[in-house]
């Protein structure tokens, strides 16, 4: 599924480590509108941290699935209850990371 080599992951996951998660997974659990959210923030993005808080129904596992099954997101890594994702921006303004991944 993952199309990222490990110093691509390991790249993302240092550029990722100081960040804080802008996204949070809470009681109302996953939704087709949560993931549009998920979509347009990652596109301006390209990679950013999603937080599943303790009141959540859902756990990492089930967060994951839910992404990889119903968009082309990846999953760099998992940490407790928090995911860091990437995705390759559309646009060519928006590619912070992109370019220095794909020269990894």
């Amino acid at each position: 599924m993952s199309t990222l080599r490990g110093k691509q992951k390991r790249y993302l996951r240092a550029q990722a480590h100081s960040m804080h998660p802008l996204v949070n997974v809470g009681k109302n659990g996953l939704s087709k509108i949560w993931l549009d959210q998920v979509e347009d923030a990652i596109e301006k993005r390209e990679l950013f941290k999603i937080a599943i808080l303790q009141n959540a129904d859902v756990d990492v596992t089930e967060v994951k699935a839910y992404i990889e099954a119903n968009s082309p997101i990846e999953i760099v890594q998992t940490i407790g209850r928090i995911l860091v994702v990437y995705k390759r921006s559309n646009n060519p303004d928006n590619r912070e990371f992109s370019n220095e991944v794909d020269g990894i």
